[in-house]
């Protein structure tokens, strides 16, 4: 873990007020509790359709938006319900989602991989392998031309850096010297083929070389790690020193999506990546540094629970969709030529 030259404390114990860290563990836990309780659902036949978790990925997400604003954007991925709440969505609107209910982010219409929120600068996910990075470049001209001083983050995974949008949206962000942080969530694993086969690279951030940007690889699993890498890249972006690859090598716990077998990792390997679980390691650098105390981190993770439990019970009471209303919000009413 990297140290601040002035405090000689980790970065983010140095950068974020205690407030703000504790927040963080809290959008943490958030995370962990909604994926498990979307999984709990989908297992009792409330949730229908498949969905994408990323357990295991919470220093990811969150870390890498701290030092965002609501009019900072970001697009994300099929894996993408830790961004959003990253982000700041509302979980029981998150939840509805899924459910397919009215009250839902996209009134149904989106589900697990499609959630937006423009009011925080989600931009949406998407079910396309590298479908963001386009989208991320366009929203990061769109800021450069109004000179609104937004970044836009982009998310993707590590099947994507083989995709052409990859190399298309990087050559093009620097080409314009456009304010977007390229952020690849590497969990060693496209579906089930492991980077070692896919990838001629060692560590995907060495691509960042052909496009003349910054290129970094941290350990996504250490939050203070990745707020550092990122923040460096956001702040490059804000002053107009153009894009950067940063590459977090973190793990999901569970299988590609609910039909994976996962019968191409060992229990071991599985078992190894747990034992360095994001959310455990963030529990205790702030005990370490007096930022919390074990009470206050179980009540956080009490806060949470009750969070999601609520979160649930909203979004089964909602309102389904109506037949009559399928081709609704197809087009936009009232625009004018």
């Amino acid at each position: 873990m990297s140290k601040s030259k002035t405090t000689n404390k980790p970065y983010a114990i140095s950068k974020y007020s205690a407030e703000e860290l504790k927040d963080a563990l809290k959008k943490m836990y958030l995370i962990r509790k909604f994926e498990e309780g979307a999984e709990d659902s989908y297992m009792r036949g409330l949730i229908h359709g498949t969905m994408h978790l990323s357990i295991g990925q919470e220093a990811s997400a969150v870390g890498s938006c701290m030092s965002l604003t609501d009019d900072d954007k970001i697009t994300s991925t099929h894996r993408g319900h830790g961004h959003c709440v990253a982000k700041g969505a509302e979980l029981d609107k998150m939840f509805a989602e899924f459910f397919g209910k009215e009250t839902g982010y996209c009134k149904g219409r989106g589900g697990s991989m499609h959630i937006a929120d423009p009011s925080k600068g989600n931009l949406g996910a998407n079910g396309i392998v590298g479908g963001g990075l386009p989208i991320a470049v366009g929203a990061a001209l769109s800021a450069k031309r109004l000179g609104t001083g937004a970044v836009t983050i982009c998310f993707f995974g590590d099947g994507a850096n083989n995709e052409g949008a990859f190399h298309e949206a990087l050559n093009m962000a620097k080409v314009w010297n456009l304010p977007v942080v390229f952020v690849c969530e590497n969990n060693k694993y496209g579906m089930s083929t492991s980077t070692e086969r896919s990838t001629a690279v060692r560590n995907i951030a060495e691509r960042a070389a052909a496009y003349s940007m910054p290129g970094v690889t941290v350990d996504g699993n250490d939050f203070s790690a990745v707020t550092e890498a990122v923040d460096a890249a956001v702040e490059r972006a804000r002053n107009g020193e153009g894009p950067s690859l940063v590459e977090n090598l973190t793990y999901r716990w569970r299988g590609h999506s609910k039909s994976d077998r996962n019968r191409y990792r060992t229990k071991e390997e599985i078992a190894d990546w747990q034992s360095r679980d994001p959310i455990v390691a963030m529990g205790k650098l702030l005990v370490e540094h007096k930022i919390a105390t074990v009470d206050e981190i179980s009540a956080i993770e009490k806060e949470a629970s009750q969070i999601i439990e609520d979160a649930i019970k909203f979004a089964s009471e909602g309102a389904d969709p109506r037949i009559e209303d399928v081709t609704r919000d197809v087009y936009t009413e009232g625009a004018t030529a």
